[in-house]
C-alpha cells in the first residue's frame, strides 16, 4: 500500500523535503500542513492544509483526518511547540526530536551547558546572564563579543560587537531589551574564522553525516548588509569544504556523535531526526556556534538532491530506531544554491507582485527549483515579503554548478534579486586565504566575517 505522509513546513526546505519524498519508489500519498499555499507543495501534494505551525490543535485535526503513516517536520517552531510529542501520543511516527530534545536549538544556554557537562570540545568562552548586573564588565573583558538571545530567533537575533553594535552602551541597550523579552541571554567571545554546517541524520544510535555546506547569511554580495534566513549555500564533491583540513571534518563528526550520546544520557530519550551543527573553523581549532534540531534552510536543498536511496524509507527507519539497517549514500557532486528574494528583502515589501520562472529548470536533472514563501492564486504566483525560492545547480565542479544556478537566477521575472557571488571562485578563494592567514598566525580582517 502507498504510505500516507504528512509534511510540515513553510519554506523552500519544505519543498525540497517534499520533492525527496515524491521521488520515493514507494510512491507515497503526500499531504502538507503549511502557512500559505506554496506552489511547490500544491503541485506535489494530494492536498495542502493551512494553519499556524505552532498550533497543536490544528496538527491533531489534520492528522486525525488523513491518518498519516509518517510525519516529517521541516522547521524548528513546530518541534519547539511539541508537535512530535503530540503526534507520538496519537501513535503517529514523526521524523524529528521531541520538545525536550529540541531544546538543543530552542535554548542556546541549555546547548552550551550540555557540552560543558559532558566535557565535549567546541564551546567558545561564554557566560549566561539573567539580569544586567555584570554584563558590561564581562563584555569589556572579552573586548570583542557576541550577544545571543536564548530562544529561537530565525537566525536574526544575534548581534556582533563591531558589526551590529558600535559601542558598549549600544550593546547594553540590546542586552537589556533581550532580558526584558526573554529573561536570559548569552554573551560569547567573538570568533574569527569560517562557518560551515554539518547535518547528521540519526535515530539516537546510528549517525549518518551529510555533506558539509557553507551558508551565506548576509543580504548582499560581499557579505554585506543585515543577516537573513540565508541567501544561498554551496557544497563540494568530496563532501568537505575547500578551506577545511581533514581533522576539521573528523572533529565535527565526533562532536555531533558525542552530543547525540549526551542528549540520550541527559534526557533518557533517543534523539531521532536531524542534528545540525553550525561550526566555525578558527585559528585555535573547531568551535560550535549553535545547534539546530532540523534540516538547515538552505542547506537541505544542497544535500537532499544528492541522496541515493529512498528518503521515505530513511525517515521511517529513523522513527523506528533501525537506521543502521538502511543503505544511504550521496552523489559526489558539487551544488550551489541561490535564493531568489523580493528586491526589498529583508525589509517588508509593499504591493502584490508576480514572479515568473524560466522554463528550463522543469526538465533539467542538474538544476532544481524549490518554492518558498510565494502564494499561488490560480495560474499565477505572487511574491510575499520573505524569500521566494531557490535554484540549485548540480555539477562535477563548483564552477559548473554555480553557472547553472546563476544562469537560471538571472532569468527570473519580477521585482526580485539574488546574490550572484555565492559559489564563485572569487568567494571560495577568499575563504581559503582567510583560513590560511589565520592558521599561519596572521589576521585577515578584510576577509573576516
Amino acid at each position: 500500500m502507498r504510505p500516507i505522509i504528512l509534511i510540515i513546513g513553510k519554506d523552500a526546505r519544505t519543498d525540497a523535503i517534499t520533492a525527496a519524498c515524491a521521488a520515493s519508489p514507494r510512491q507515497p500519498m503526500l499531504y502538507a500542513l503549511t502557512e500559505t499555499l506554496i506552489p511547490g507543495l500544491v503541485e506535489k501534494c494530494h492536498r495542502v492544509f493551512t494553519g499556524s505551525l505552532t498550533d497543536l490543535k490544528r496538527v491533531v485535526e489534520v492528522a486525525q483526518e488523513i491518518k498519516p503513516d509518517l510525519v516529517i517536520i521541516g522547521p524548528e517552531e513546530p518541534l519547539a511547540a511539541g508537535y512530535v510529542d503530540e503526534l507520538t501520543s496519537l501513535g503517529i511516527p514523526s521524523f524529528g526530536p521531541s520538545r525536550k530534545l529540541a531544546a538543543i536549538e530552542s535554548s542556546k544556554t541549555w546547548a552550551r551547558s550540555l557540552l560543558d557537562r559532558h566535557d565535549i570540545h567546541g564551546n567558545p568562552e561564554y557566560r549566561v546572564f539573567e539580569q544586567a548586573t555584570g554584563i558590561e564588565s564581562y563584555m569589556q573583558g572579552l573586548e570583542s563579543f557576541v550577544i545571543k538571545p536564548d530562544g529561537l530567533t530565525a537566525g536574526k537575533g544575534v548581534r556582533v560587537f563591531g558589526e551590529h553594535l558600535d559601542s558598549i552602551e549600544e550593546a547594553m541597550d540590546y542586552a537589556r531589551s533581550v532580558l526584558e523579552q526573554e529573561g536570559r541571554l548569552l554573551v560569547e567571545e567573538r570568533l574569527e574564522g569560517e562557518e560551515f554546517s554539518l547535518q547528521t541524520i540519526t535515530d539516537g544510535e546510528t549517525a549518518i553525516h551529510l555533506p558539509l555546506v557553507q551558508d551565506h547569511k548576509r543580504a548582499y554580495a560581499g557579505d554585506q548588509g543585515p543577516n537573513t534566513g540565508g541567501m544561498g549555500s554551496y557544497s563540494c564533491p568530496d563532501f568537505s569544504l575547500p578551506f577545511l583540513e581533514p581533522e576539521d571534518l573528523s572533529r565535527a563528526h565526533s562532536i555531533n556523535e558525542q552530543v547525540i550520546e549526551a542528549l540520550a544520557s541527559d534526557t533518557g530519550e533517543p534523539y531521532r531526526g536531524v542534528l545540525y551543527g553550525g561550526f566555525m573553523a578558527t585559528r585555535d581549532g573547531l568551535r560550535l556556534i549553535e545547534y539546530n534540531a532540523r534540516f538547515g534552510d538552505p542547506e537541505a536543498m544542497n544535500v537532499l538532491p544528492l541522496l541515493r536511496g529512498d528518503f521515505v524509507e530513511l525517515c521511517s527507519a529513523v522513527t523506528e530506531g533501525r537506521l543502521g539497517q538502511v543503505d544511504c549514500s550521496f552523489q559526489p557532486s558539487a551544488t550551489v544554491c541561490k535564493y531568489i528574494v523580493p528586491s526589498a528583502y529583508p525589509q517588508r515589501s509593499t504591493g502584490r507582485e508576480r514572479i515568473v520562472l524560466p522554463d528550463e529548470y522543469r526538465d533539467a536533472k542538474d538544476l532544481k527549483w524549490f518554492w518558498a514563501a510565494c502564494e499561488q492564486d490560480q495560474d499565477e504566483v505572487y511574491l510575499t515579503s520573505s524569500r521566494s525560492g531557490a535554484f540549485v545547480g548540480i555539477g562535477d565542479s563548483l564552477q559548473s554548478a554555480e553557472a547553472l544556478a546563476e544562469r537560471a537566477a538571472q532569468k527570473v521575472q519580477g521585482p526580485v534579486r539574488h546574490r550572484s557571488d555565492i559559489g564563485t571562485a572569487e568567494v571560495i578563494d577568499a575563504r581559503i586565504r582567510h583560513m590560511n592567514s589565520l592558521r599561519s598566525g596572521g589576521r585577515d580582517l578584510a576577509a573576516s566575517r
